[in-house]
């Protein structure tokens, strides 16, 4: 074979390699960095393996960040995004006007029918599915065992806020970097607000009342939110007003939380021994109540959606239906053990006596996802829908003002009542603003 020939057939290797890689379709994934998401980056290249049409990009953020960086994108058809990571309040709001691609024409493998209605309906508008749910969660108390046994301490099938304050102050040491309780104080209306909200929704109180008035300046929210500032301010770790999700898991699994409550996802991560010292210390309660149960626990699924402005929709559906399917959680179990499925979203989940036995936390999980109502969250009749948020297009603009003015009250930068105030007023200027009187 002559040297000429040798390089043209070789230009045309090159060429038609470079022609194949540019061919390959980008899929850009907006995620937030907890540790489940972070489990599917890590195993996207499976996907990629099997698609070799198909590059991912991941765009992986703090939960605030992403959420102000998501927003802005679809509000705005940027574009920048071809998977969004969104959940229960964004998913039925978007779409409805029409910034989301329905999740329809799905393979009969996918078993749609598998997700539990709940987590179904909660990422619906109108019937229409527009996100395909990742994992799913409510809340509840994470505790220690050995603190307990050792302080002759029993913690109820479902405690009260007073009986957690109690416990608390008993097994608050900080001298020995371990703190009574561990709870959200980092801004964000999906980061304190949501464990504020349950809490507020448990000592009875609600963020509007029937005619759309914000109920700050009552006694359900007063008490709330000085039991709250109390509660972490006392025997809470310090610089709590940082700390979210991420923070506490760490602050946990380390051993400095005598008590936790939060997402019932973190069950797989608390009773791993490879992440946490405390693993063989860890059992759970449904989230705390006060004055009532109702709305004690939030309701909540991380799902995967494609915004209409995606030029890569049939790559990213074939991307979301991958990640959120009975064969991903197959290969998760099999990578990092059946405990760490994704878990609260599928029955077949929980059907499955094998998972049952090796997740201690999936009894309570499902009990604690059971006992949520978005339709009945309040002690008071209200006029929205959801748990820990209100699903109306203003909210996430009122309630990260409003996490703002608790986390400075949890810092001492100002007093609950100044904090109150200020909600009050902010969110009485949305509503005016939008129109709901």
């Amino acid at each position: 074979m002559n040297k000429n020939l040798i390089h043209t057939l070789l230009a045309s290797s090159l060429a038609f390699s470079s022609l194949a890689a540019s061919a390959a379709v980008t899929v850009t994934i907006g995620t937030v960095n907890n540790g489940d998401m972070i489990r599917m980056q890590e195993l996207s290249d499976k996907f990629e393996k099997a698609n070799p049409d198909i590059k991912l990009e991941w765009v992986v953020l703090e939960e605030n960040v992403l959420r102000q960086r998501l927003t802005t994108d679809i509000a705005t058809k940027g574009g920048q995004f071809d998977v969004m990571t969104i959940g229960m309040y964004e998913a039925p709001i978007w779409g409805d006007r029409g910034w989301l691609t329905p999740m329809e024409d799905l393979p009969a493998s996918y078993d749609v029918n598998d997700i539990f209605p709940a987590v179904r309906n909660g990422l619906s508008a109108k019937g229409t599915l527009y996100g395909l749910p990742f994992y799913s969660e409510s809340s509840m108390t994470y505790y220690r065992t050995d603190l307990f046994r050792e302080a002759g301490l029993k913690m109820p099938e479902r405690p009260t806020w007073e009986q957690m304050r109690e416990f608390a102050k008993t097994l608050h040491k900080p001298e020995n970097d371990q703190y009574g309780i561990c709870l959200r104080g980092k801004a964000g209306w999906g980061e304190n607000m949501a464990l504020m909200t349950t809490m507020a929704n448990s000592f009875g109180a609600r963020w509007f009342n029937e005619s759309w008035h914000p109920e700050f300046n009552g006694s359900e929210w007063h008490d709330a939110v000085s039991f709250y500032v109390d509660l972490v301010g006392n025997y809470g770790p310090p610089g709590a007003s940082s700390n979210g999700f991420n923070e506490n898991l760490a602050l946990f699994n380390s051993g400095k939380c005598a008590m936790w409550v939060d997402a019932t996802v973190a069950g797989s991560f608390v009773t791993d021994k490879s992440q946490s010292k405390v693993a063989d210390n860890v059992s759970f309660a449904l989230a705390p109540k006060q004055v009532t149960d109702k709305g004690a626990g939030w309701l909540w699924s991380w799902a995967l959606a494609i915004p209409v402005s995606s030029d890569a929709k049939d790559a990213a559906k074939k991307f979301v239906t991958w990640a959120t399917s009975k064969d991903y959680s197959d290969l998760v179990a099999k990578e990092y053990g059946i405990a760490n499925v994704p878990p609260g979203s599928r029955a077949s989940t929980y059907a499955n006596q094998d998972y049952m036995s090796a997740a201690p936390f999936a009894a309570k999980t499902l009990e604690s996802m059971d006992n949520a109502n978005p339709a009945d969250s309040t002690l008071k009749p209200s006029p929205y829908v959801g748990v820990q948020f209100a699903a109306i297009p203003e909210f996430q603009s009122i309630a990260t003002q409003v996490g703002k003015f608790v986390s400075g009250a949890l810092a001492g930068q100002m007093s609950v009542d100044q904090a109150l105030k200020n909600s009050q007023s902010v969110t009485e200027r949305e509503m005016k603003r939008a129109r709901y009187y």
